[in-house]
């Protein structure tokens, strides 16, 4: 054979050693096709005679300068619809170019596979000035299908949705599956409320009702076995409120000055101690009620005085140091064990006379009393430590109002006794009605009350009025705890003057330390 023979044997054995282009990949979504490019076509004529086939990975450069072949690699990935290694055709006889210089042939390649036909036809491009073409720009890529993520990936998500971290794909994911996954959406919901108080310019401070809601809410669903007495319940709801407060504050607070105020007589009297004083007074009265019960008497029971003042008196003095935060437990926990007795004491507990000294209540009034001066205290608490603490329930505060109008008559008589007040005018028969006073009770708690005049045994009777007060439920609570004068008490009035003047020096004579 010539040597054109040769070196055509050895472009053929160059053509059969070249790299092969593998077989399709067998899953679309496994095929990263932005990353395959496409095989350009053999350049024509003008190579060397003994040049190899140009390397399939790289296109030629625009000199015209085919790469050196690469015989040992694998070539490129083609993608769906080129044909695999094993059916590229035979590389046909070299052609003769019209210089007299053989080179291989570019292969024929066979009529592409179906799948093929999403290959677009590759724009040829603008040829270069020294004349060699410019290869092939690769085509338009087909996108694969999009990718449908699980639910447990979209349920992970969620979280990151409510706070606006996902990505735009990843929000139209998650927003497509609410669309049609209850469970997920109600999911999403609680998340996205739970990120709005991540950002709440609110104050923290608990609601003081908070307990009192709670607890309405639990005993509604499942009733407690032994409920609490319906005459307790406001004893009940003042000190979880106070306690309430007590917790919230610091230590350095329970030394806050505290003035405790009341009326002796005419005149209005005060004691200065502190949050920590004010707490051990409402434990030292309230063990009052705890010997009625057959109670421990945190006061030493059977030595200690029986009067409200004393007691206070006695506790205070017997304490070596300033009492501390340290009272808040024992007193907490003796206010638990009066709710509780009572609770299991029965409906007879309620009528269990409660001796003050001077006057005996029954312990249903006792317990009512107790609340109202829970109330009145932690208010003066409140005021010292700049803490928000708001009247009680209206049903509670009606039923305190409603004590203290009981009381009336025995007070009203007890100051004509001392001639602090004007002498009885119409004697009546105990039980039958006698001269009275309207009291009228606006807003919170409001209600209408008739106060016998003349003595405690008569009965109010709106026929036998002779004179009408108007006061605000809290401004007459403020009244009977000794917190505002008689003559300030921001009153309307009509009838006789004496009876009004009275009647609200009487109101203001129920307070004490």
């Amino acid at each position: 054979m010539t040597g054109g023979g040769r070196e055509s044997e050895g472009g053929e054995e160059e053509v059969r050693g070249a790299r092969r282009i593998p077989g399709p990949r067998g899953a679309a979504d496994d095929l990263d096709l932005a990353s395959v490019p496409l095989p350009p076509l053999p350049p024509p004529g003008g190579n060397a005679p003994d040049e190899a086939v140009p390397e399939q990975s790289q296109p030629a450069s625009a000199s015209g300068d085919a790469p050196e072949a690469d015989t040992g690699d694998p070539g490129p990935d083609p993608g769906p619809g080129l044909p695999a290694s094993e059916d590229w055709p035979e590389p046909v006889p070299e052609l003769e170019p019209a210089d007299g210089h053989p080179h291989p042939a570019a292969p024929e390649p066979e009529p592409a596979a179906p799948a093929a036909e999403a290959w677009p036809d590759p724009d040829p491009g603008p040829e270069p000035a020294d004349g060699t073409p410019e290869p092939p720009a690769p085509g338009p890529l087909v996108s694969s299908a999009s990718v449908v993520l699980p639910h447990q990936v979209l349920k992970a998500l969620l979280g990151a949705w409510a706070l606006s971290a996902c990505s735009a794909e990843e929000t139209a994911a998650v927003e497509d599956h609410l669309t049609g996954c209850a469970p997920c959406a109600d999911e999403a919901l609680r998340l996205r409320d739970a990120v709005g108080l991540l950002h709440t310019d609110g104050s923290l401070d608990l609601d003081p009702t908070l307990r009192t809601r709670v607890l309405d809410g639990c005993f509604g669903r499942r009733p407690a076995r032994i409920p609490v007495p319906e005459w307790a319940a406001p004893y009940d709801a003042e000190t979880a409120r106070l306690d309430a407060l007590l917790r919230d504050i610091g230590d350095s607070e329970w030394h806050a000055p505290v003035r405790l105020q009341w009326f002796e007589e005419e005149r209005r009297v005060s004691r200065r101690t502190t949050v920590a004083g004010v707490i051990g007074h409402l434990m030292a009265v309230d063990g009052l009620l705890s010997a009625a019960l057959g109670l421990d008497d945190p006061l030493d029971g059977g030595k200690a005085p029986l009067d409200p003042t004393e007691r206070t008196e006695t506790y205070w003095s017997a304490t070596r140091r300033p009492p501390t935060r340290a009272v808040r437990e024992p007193w907490r926990a003796q206010s638990h064990e009066l709710i509780r007795t009572a609770s299991f004491a029965g409906r007879n507990v309620a009528e269990t006379s409660v001796s003050y000294g001077a006057f005996a209540l029954p312990l249903q009034d006792a317990a009512l009393d107790r609340a109202f001066e829970c109330w009145v205290h932690g208010g003066d608490i409140a005021d010292a430590v700049d803490y928000p603490y708001p009247a009680p329930s209206a049903a509670h505060l009606h039923r305190m109002i409603d004590l203290a109008a009981r009381m009336l008559p025995a007070a009203l008589a007890g100051r004509r006794s001392a001639g602090l007040a004007g002498p009885a005018k119409d004697l009546v028969a105990a039980g039958a009605p006698g001269r009275s006073l309207h009291l009228e009770i606006e807003g919170h708690g409001g209600g209408d009350w008739y106060i016998a005049l003349d003595s405690p045994a008569a009965v109010g009777a709106p026929e036998r009025a002779v004179a009408q007060v108007a006061l605000d439920g809290v401004e007459f609570c403020r009244l009977v705890a000794g917190h505002i004068s008689p003559v300030e008490a921001a009153a309307g009035q009509e009838g006789d003057r004496e009876a009004i003047r009275d009647v609200l020096f009487a109101a203001a004579s129920l307070s004490r330390l």
